[in-house]
């Protein structure tokens, strides 16, 4: 592949990056900010969220209508999203618009900020948490993640609560605004065709005057705890469950064996959970993943299953787990490994998906891997490997969550 990994960073320190490839037929950029809801005072809990919609409210110099009407004058496939940890902003377009994309999410990026606009988001914002407080499994994830980090920040929820959001004022945003989005905690990066040094003087034109800002986030310990949560809705018609047990984080070197064994304990088809429970029809849906994060990482497994089948499902997705260590098959890891590596292929053939993977690795590791590397790394694990990371966080969920049409 004919990919170059680029690197510029500017005297206000916003570091610029970008994987080029003079063959792609289009150019993706995308400004991630280290920030998130485990960066937010947990009375402020949903202010990075909210932010990511007053981005698109407009600036001193465009109005909402004159941020969509640009995006669309260049055809680009724009979004944005934000988690615990970080919030994007992204296009998607061909490479002779790259830098109008790129001065386009600059300018939105320092928002106006509005009373007025901010006050009618923010009833926006009160319905997207009313409506996903009606989703059983939306809903079990709060509880179990909120219950499972307990103090530590990784419990905020992203959207906050209706309290949160509801008592949030706009001057609070500005403050964590200007704190957060400066511009050395801000990775500008790109990928697909484009001319590397022009793009970092279109970054120096449209970014150079931005504030340094703050940097970094607190990482106090956490320590998992045995817990049991319930929580009833009644107007669910089946149970849902999640499991949470300690995993490596996303800087740990063992993230691939552990994304490995939560693949063959837990894809949405052919895995071990889906043989022992969806095949004979016991739960409608089984699936683990592992979530690794900046300094700390787990595992989740979750299921929907017949009220009355709840201490059944539990039962097997305990002793999956348990016995996984002692049994697991070549054969088995090879399916995995190859899905795996299918998925991150057809993922990087695209300038967004590379761009997207870029800045991501950036903020969390603070260095450059190729996908090629990384998918050396992964087709080289072997069982050994997989059994050494179930050795060293072994699967014993400490947290169970339940959410049911009653509690138990």
């Amino acid at each position: 592949m004919a990919f170059e990994f680029r690197q510029a960073t500017l005297e206000n320190g916003l570091t610029v990056i970008a994987e080029t490839d003079p063959t792609a037929h289009t150019a993706a950029v995308g400004f991630f900010v280290k920030t998130g809801a485990r960066d937010e005072p947990r009375e402020l809990m949903g202010v990075s969220h909210f932010l990511e919609h007053m981005v698109f409210k407009g600036t001193e110099r465009r109005t909402p209508d004159d941020v969509n009407r640009d995006f669309d004058r260049i055809g680009a496939d724009h979004n944005a999203f934000t988690t615990g940890e970080l919030t994007a902003f992204h296009a998607h377009v061909l490479p002779e618009h790259l830098g109008t994309a790129t001065g386009i999410i600059a300018d939105i990026m320092r928002p106006a900020l509005r009373q007025a606009d901010f006050d009618e988001e923010k009833g926006v914002i009160l319905e997207e948490i009313a409506m996903y407080d009606d989703n059983p499994f939306w809903r079990l994830w709060e509880h179990a993640n909120e219950r499972y980090f307990g103090a530590h920040p990784l419990g905020h929820r992203v959207l906050g609560t209706r309290e949160t959001v509801g008592a949030l004022t706009r001057d609070q945003m500005k403050e964590y605004f200007d704190r957060r989005y400066g511009a050395a905690n801000t990775v500008v990066c790109a990928a697909g065709k484009l001319d590397f040094d022009a793009f970092v003087e279109d970054v120096r034109r449209t970014c150079g005057g931005w504030r340094r800002g703050e940097t970094g986030r607190t990482h106090p310990a956490f320590h998992a705890h045995e817990e049991r949560v319930e929580v009833a809705m009644p107007q669910a018609n089946r149970a849902y469950l999640a499991w949470l047990c300690p995993a490596p984080s996303t800087q740990d070197p063992r993230r691939y064996a552990a994304a490995m064994v939560a693949q063959v304990l837990g894809d949405s088809e052919g895995s071990r959970l889906y043989w022992s429970l969806i095949e004979p029809g016991i739960a409608e849906e089984a699936q683990m993943q592992f979530d690794g994060h900046d300094g700390i990482g787990e595992y989740v497994i979750y299921a929907a299953c017949r009220p009355e089948d709840v201490e059944r499902v539990d039962g097997i997705v305990r002793s999956e787990l348990a016995r996984i260590g002692d049994d697991l098959r070549e054969d088995e890891l090879a399916r995995a490994r190859a899905k795996v590596v299918t998925a991150v292929t057809i993922g990087g053939e695209r300038p967004a998906g590379r761009m997207r993977r870029l800045g991501a690795l950036w903020l969390y590791r603070g260095m450059y891997a190729s996908l090629e590397d990384e998918l050396a790394r992964i087709e080289s694990l072997a069982a050994d490997d997989l059994r050494s990371v179930i050795r060293e966080f072994p699967l014993r969920p400490s947290l169970r969550a339940l959410v049911s049409p009653a509690s138990g």
